[in-house]
């Protein structure tokens, strides 16, 4: 069987110190896809997400291209999608009035009118920032991952990992939607938690969070070289047992968990 094509999506790390924790949604026990699993917020790019009417400031759709080794629509839509799908699982909006400034609240039920908007897709980002005079941010995200579901499976993602800090004045809420439950947690507290079997994280989640507990500091994180690869783990028999291989060696958690 010819594999199912795999859809652009994006997912963001978010960040916030003292010390450093990352921000982590439960995802229903029902859900179709990673059922279970804490994620990062992130979904698929909606294909309104590469409108060049879109409101932006920082790094443009070509040189996030050249970064993300797409092309300028894709890369646009990439960006959009991460901004967007953050603000729609978190309440954390990477945007503001002008390209150095970032909002400072978005708690209100305004707000999270436009949030359900957004979600139901009856308004669109571009729409959104508009009404809004808001410009996205593209500058407060930095490129992290490249990680494409397997070919065996009914539901593919091709998914770019961004991380970002949690801009001053914000913060993260429990929006529902679906997440069972949200947390910061610190990246060693979730990987212990994953080895005792307490918490299931996908392989792209382990690798990412082993990846943040090597800093102390949000800065040291957006200040380390990065080098973007791509990821697809593949199907092998071993011991004549069917498993999912992930190029490089992870810790045995993420093993269990793929």
């Amino acid at each position: 069987m010819a594999p199912v094509p795999a859809r652009d999506a994006a997912t963001v790390v978010l960040l916030r110190d003292d010390p450093l924790e990352v921000y982590l949604l439960r995802r229903h026990a029902t859900m179709a896809f990673a059922a279970g699993a804490y994620v990062f917020p992130g979904g698929s790019v909606d294909p309104r997400d590469a409108d060049q009417a879109v409101a932006w400031a920082g790094p443009s759709p070509a040189e996030w291209g050249a970064l993300l080794g797409t092309g300028e629509g894709t890369a646009r839509g990439l960006v959009c999608a991460a901004v967007r799908e953050t603000f729609e699982e978190s309440g954390v909006l990477l945007a503001g009035p002008g390209p150095r400034t970032v909002v400072t609240d978005t708690t209100g039920d305004d707000w999270e009118a436009d949030r359900l908007a957004l979600i139901a897709r009856t308004l669109s980002f571009a729409e959104f920032l508009d009404r809004r005079g808001l410009v996205l941010r593209s500058d407060l995200l930095k490129a992290w991952g490249h990680w494409i579901t397997p070919v065996m499976e009914t539901r593919r993602f091709d998914t770019r990992f961004f991380v970002a800090a949690l801009p001053s004045g914000q913060r993260t809420r429990d929006v529902g939607g679906e997440a069972a439950e949200v947390a910061w947690m610190r990246p060693g507290d979730a990987l212990a938690a994953a080895r005792d079997r307490t918490a299931f994280l996908m392989p792209p989640t382990l690798r990412t969070l082993t990846e943040i507990a090597a800093f102390e500091t949000i800065s040291d994180v957006l200040s380390s070289s990065r080098s973007i690869t791509t990821i697809m783990p593949a199907p092998a028999e071993v011991d004549g047992r069917m498993v999912l291989v992930i190029p490089e060696e992870i810790p045995e958690a993420g093993r269990a968990g793929a």
